[in-house]
């Protein structure tokens, strides 16, 4: 039983390569099913997302499978063959494992340990399942795979620490209002980096919007998103007042919020707090605001820093995570290689038991009048000794199974015990090739 992964992701291939790879949704379907349709894909699950396709399969050759999958991408996209080669990575056995536990760990994402992967990989495997093109080797991967991705943020905290502008506002924010529950923001200026933070900040618990842009009409046009209202630019100080944060980011070439106004509202609403927070280049509030009784100011390069220190603790995170990974892997090994032996130690313990009933019944047949303790004592006895006789070749068998020695161990004992009419896993073979199969890897761009 071969696991195999073929790729392309945001470090090995540019975007023109990356979309001719990429699956719609409503394309998978019909995807994985004539993926299905080739005898060497055994059971498979495709990834699809804007900066990755993976197609995860178990396969009964490790080359036909890559050489399968690759010229099924080949005809899907019609890049060439070289191009296809060229730009995808493909990793098999435990290398397969890693990937794909890396993967759900947001270890191989743009943004470190970013937490939409993992959902976008559970989904995928459970359309394949739907569909059912995936089988019991493809289903444990994947098992393995969100169990992996769940233990690496919940250990290490790795997703909780805000790497964007705009989520940094909130992690300063809710530093000063614990709660932002029932808080109010005004929105002075109405691009993208004003609405992304407003947007993360809703999403926290901040009801109040109210938006304040030079053109009316774009200040409406984003207060309808958040449910909120939109005001003349020239009233925004009389809706300050009523605002616990602030988020300023204009194209103006002056301070568009000065220190004596906001000094007038403070003193009409003492004991207020209020935090501004000022993504402009060039700044939109001026710096004298942050002198001011119960404000906080924070402008672009404290959000960068912030940013900065929460981009070390993922990395830091990231090597924990990479330890949880390690584990998980070689667990997922493991099931594998106990997998792949098991029709061998099954064929053992039946010769076993045959061997062990025949001569109990012959023995048995020769001692006359035993009582029932006596008998219990005989056949206790030789279930002990076919279990003592079995236990040290079947764990050993387990041990090995995955290593170098593990296929010849293999094929010595089914010799040494004359094992006949073994029924094997598809794609094992003599000869060793679960091994090379486990070394087989070629990692363009990793």
């Amino acid at each position: 039983m071969f696991v195999i992964s073929i790729g392309v992701n945001h470090k090995t291939a540019p975007v023109a390569i990356r979309e001719k790879l990429s699956f719609s949704d409503n394309a998978l379907p019909d995807a994985l099913a004539r993926l299905l349709d080739h005898p060497v894909i055994l059971g498979c699950v495709i990834i699809s997302t804007c900066n990755r396709t993976e197609i995860y399969a178990h396969v009964s050759s490790v080359e036909s499978g890559i050489e399968t999958i690759r010229s099924f991408l080949q005809h899907k996209s019609g890049v060439e063959p070289v191009m296809i080669k060229k730009y995808t990575y493909a990793f098999a056995q435990h290398k397969t494992a890693r990937q794909l536990f890396r993967v759900a760990a947001g270890l191989d994402s743009m943004l470190l340990g970013e937490t939409q992967i993992l959902g976008q990989i559970r989904t995928a495997y459970q359309l394949a399942q739907k569909h059912n093109v995936t089988d019991k080797v493809i289903n444990t991967l994947f098992k393995y795979a969100i169990t992996a991705g769940k233990r690496a943020r919940t250990e290490t905290g790795i997703d909780q620490h805000a790497v964007s502008i705009s989520y940094a506002a909130v992690e300063l924010a809710k530093q000063i209002f614990q709660d932002l529950t029932g808080r109010s923001v005004l929105v002075i200026g109405a691009g993208k980096m004003s609405e992304l933070t407003a947007k993360h900040l809703v999403a926290n618990g901040v009801s109040g919007v109210i938006v304040s842009n030079r053109s009316y009409n774009r200040a409406e046009y984003l207060a309808r998103q958040f449910g909120g209202r939109a005001v003349k630019f020239n009233e925004l100080y009389y809706y300050l007042k009523s605002a616990d944060i602030v988020i300023s980011c204009t194209a103006a070439t002056h301070y568009v919020v000065r220190a004596p106004e906001v000094q007038e509202i403070l003193t009409q609403n003492t004991g207020k707090t209020i935090m501004f927070i000022d993504i402009a280049v060039p700044r939109d509030i001026d710096p004298a605001v942050g002198g001011l009784p119960g404000v906080r100011l924070y402008d672009i390069d404290d959000l960068q820093n912030v940013v900065d220190n929460n981009l070390m603790e993922r990395k830091r995170a990231a090597i924990l995570a990479d330890a949880i990974i390690e584990e998980m892997v070689d667990e997922f090994a493991r099931w594998q290689g106990e997998q792949y032996v098991i029709p061998t130690i099954t064929a053992l313990i039946k010769q076993g038991e045959t061997i062990k009933q025949q001569e109990l019944d012959r023995a048995l047949s020769k001692l006359k009048d035993l009582s029932e303790h006596d008998s219990r004592v005989i056949h206790s006895l030789a279930n002990t000794i076919v279990n003592q006789l079995l236990h040290t070749p079947i764990t050993k068998l387990k041990e090995f199974a995955l290593t170098k020695q593990g296929p010849a161990y293999q094929e010595a004992l089914e010799k040494l015990f004359c094992l006949d009419n073994l029924d094997t896993p598809a794609g094992q073979t003599a000869g060793g090739q679960l091994i090379k199969a486990g070394e087989q890897t070629r990692a363009s761009g990793h």
